[in-house]
């Protein structure tokens, strides 16, 4: 209709003639998408949808909001870059997207969001915020079942046994879950199990603790969207069975990188209304102290841990950052739909994803994290730690130090063996 009535005036006006304006008239328009020049779009919306929510969109819109925001401009549009380059290069293996959060987890600031490859892209839904989007996490989520059975008398040098085992579960074929390198590793000790991000000894950890244990310590880390769901998860869980989102698993890992204290992440610092009246000032969020300081040093100290991990993933992968303590996780889901890497220092979360929107698989070749999301995480954290020192994860007092299966082991003071580890098995990996 628009285009019809400016034809009519432009031939009124003498520009064109009838003719013309018929002609133009039958032309299919061709629409360009508005694009705007808005600096990190991801984290500038995902701010006003909780102002919004908080104030009202009239206010928002129109009030003369004024809003301090938490986030690292320079890391934004490096991270922007990071994940538009490293994209680029993963086409070939069918990965469309990818995205990166990073937080301070001592104060819960978010300083960096990079929900897609490009926001601006409508036809990949390139809009759509994956940080606050669902995901199955894959092998990332184990660590909330390991700060589970470290409260439970599991310590970092107890033997957990790889072998094949059936679950029978009603109506259902039997659950036999298999590690992601087809094989079977026997007798090794949970630091092990962890580094190497095993699947057999972790569904055995899970089924001697319980589901619900596993689900009650995710949510209290962090974890909301489990709520209400409990009825639906079972053994896979600490696989990745549990969907959860990018910012959910940045609390998580940032218990752990704060000694054991959960802190509400927040983007918005300050907001003033247009008198200078301070509405709300959000310095730092708030902090519970969900795990004792002594389970986040051990798991720390086992993601950090490049010997244990270098079964997997040998001794110069994309997670190793040398000279650094940085504890890092991979989590890859079965079907390839998602890679995540997930690594911090006591100062810094940095989570990293690759997939695609729509949920299309991933090639084979991506299986443990380090060929998608890896090297996104490690030009991420390599930017962060860039001139900055080494930060340690301190050990606490609590914390009992011997030798044990070839290395000094950590334990909560009173879990320690008291008559030292026994022999550890030769591994020999079987099919």
């Amino acid at each position: 209709q628009r285009q019809k009535e400016v034809l009519t005036r432009m031939v009124e006006d003498g520009y064109i003639s009838k003719k013309e304006a018929d002609q133009a008239f039958k032309q299919e328009l061709q629409y360009a998408p508005q694009t705007t020049n808005i600096k990190a779009p991801h984290f500038v919306m995902y701010v006003k949808e909780l102002l919004e929510k908080k104030y009202g969109t009239r206010l928002v819109e129109q009030g003369g909001l004024r809003v301090t925001s938490s986030l690292d401009l320079p890391l934004q549009t490096k991270a922007e870059e990071i994940v538009n380059k490293q994209i680029v290069q993963l086409q070939g293996l069918r990965v469309g997207n990818g995205a990166i959060l990073g937080t301070n987890p001592k104060t819960g600031e978010i300083l960096a969001m990079v929900g897609s490859k490009d926001y601006f892209d409508l036809e990949h839904d390139g809009n759509v915020n994956v940080t606050t989007s669902l995901r199955q996490p894959g092998s990332a989520i184990k660590v909330v079942n390991y700060a589970a059975a470290l409260e439970r008398g599991y310590t970092a040098a107890s033997i957990l046994d790889d072998s094949p085992v059936s679950y029978a579960l009603p109506g259902q074929p039997p659950y036999s879950p298999v590690n992601y390198d087809g094989r079977f590793h026997g007798r090794i000790p949970l630091r092990l199990a962890l580094a190497n991000s095993y699947n057999v000894p972790a569904v055995k950890v899970l089924a001697s603790l319980g589901v619900t244990t596993m689900i009650d310590k995710g949510k209290s880390m962090g974890i909301t969207s489990w709520e209400g769901q409990e009825n639906r998860f079972g053994l896979s869980l600490t696989l990745g069975g549990g969907e959860v989102t990018m910012l959910e698993m940045a609390k998580v890992y940032g218990t752990l990188a704060n000694k054991g204290l959960t802190t509400e992440l927040h983007p918005i610092l300050e907001v003033t209304d247009y008198r200078g009246s301070v509405l709300e000032n959000n310095a730092s969020g708030q902090s519970s102290q969900i795990i004792s300081p002594e389970v986040a040093f051990i798991l720390s100290d086992i993601l950090s841990d490049n010997h244990a991990r270098s079964q997997a993933f040998g001794t110069n992968s994309a997670l190793n950052i040398s000279d650094k303590a940085v504890a890092v996780k991979t989590g890859t889901t079965n079907d390839k739909k998602d890679n995540w890497t997930i690594g911090f220092t006591p100062s810094y979360v940095v989570v990293t994803w690759v997939g695609n929107n729509d949920g299309t698989p991933m090639h084979p070749q991506l299986t443990s994290g380090i060929t998608g999301a890896a090297p996104i995480w490690r030009e991420m954290m390599l930017t962060i730690l860039k001139n900055r020192p080494n930060e340690s994860f301190l050990k606490p007092n609590n914390i009992v130090s011997i030798p044990c299966y070839g290395k000094i082991e950590h334990f909560v003071k009173g879990t320690e063996p008291k008559r030292g580890c026994a022999p550890l098995p030769t591994l020999s990996p079987t099919p």
